[in-house]
């Protein structure tokens, strides 16, 4: 970020990006705190996560609104107006991340008066690979990392690779078993949940190496992944 004798506009920077990084932080909170409601089948956890979400609508409204009044007030140019536009950006896929993680909870709470009767595909390393994503593409952000954020984009293929082998595996038991059916569209649902808190991440790695160099990254090839078997939220 290039220095400037204004002091006070050096602070409101400061301030913006602090207020990006703290709504990161719950964002990731949530993330971690939906898979883990689903692996102990917490409904108790599930319901304060969902209910956390408020929190992170709130201070989406607040950048929002910083950014507009940086942008009214001091006209900024060059490495400051990217900064700033993609702050704006920026928020937009951490409130998807939040819908998303409270996409789970629902689930988990869905599938709570319907316990495991097989051994379902394990998706805790999907979720694994998704949190890191999220994670580090956070930490690109606070270090004006480009090649950290491409890495971010890197792993978004073997996130879709996962889904679509759980998707499958998860079809398989529904075959073979109706009474599967429910939990097995619960498992698939979440999976395709982790798959899209994987392209938000891959969004916010993107935008932070524009941030960074100037430069757009080239359209990244998607995976098709089936059908979607779950309502859209972002």
């Amino acid at each position: 970020m290039a220095q400037h004798t204004d002091r006070e506009y050096e602070q409101e920077l400061e301030r913006l990006r602090e207020r990006i990084l703290l709504m990161g932080a719950k964002v990731e909170t949530m993330v971690a705190t939906s898979v883990r409601a689903f692996d102990q089948q917490d409904c108790a956890l599930a319901k304060r996560t969902i209910e956390f979400d408020h929190e992170i609508n709130r201070l989406e409204v607040e950048v929002d609104g910083f950014c507009l009044s940086i942008l009214a007030r001091r006209q900024p140019v060059a490495s400051d107006l990217r900064f700033i536009t993609t702050a704006l950006k920026l928020v937009t896929d951490l409130e998807r991340i939040g819908d998303l993680a409270v996409n789970i909870c629902e689930r988990v709470l869905d599938l709570a008066s319907d316990p495991p009767r097989h051994p379902w595909p394990d998706i805790l390393q999907m979720a694994e690979t998704v949190q890191g994503m999220v994670r580090d593409a956070l930490d690109a952000f606070v270090a004006a990392d480009a090649a950290k954020a491409q890495w971010v984009i890197e792993r978004d293929r073997s996130v879709d690779a996962n889904y679509v082998q759980i998707f499958h595996q998860t079809l398989l038991v529904m075959m073979e078993d109706r009474s599967a059916i429910q939990r097995g569209m619960g498992v698939q649902s979440i999976a395709k949940y982790l798959e899209r808190i994987g392209d938000h991440a891959t969004n916010l790695a993107e935008m932070v190496f524009f941030s960074v160099t100037g430069q757009q990254l080239g359209d990244r090839p998607k995976t098709d992944n089936t059908a979607t078997i779950a309502p859209e939220n972002d």
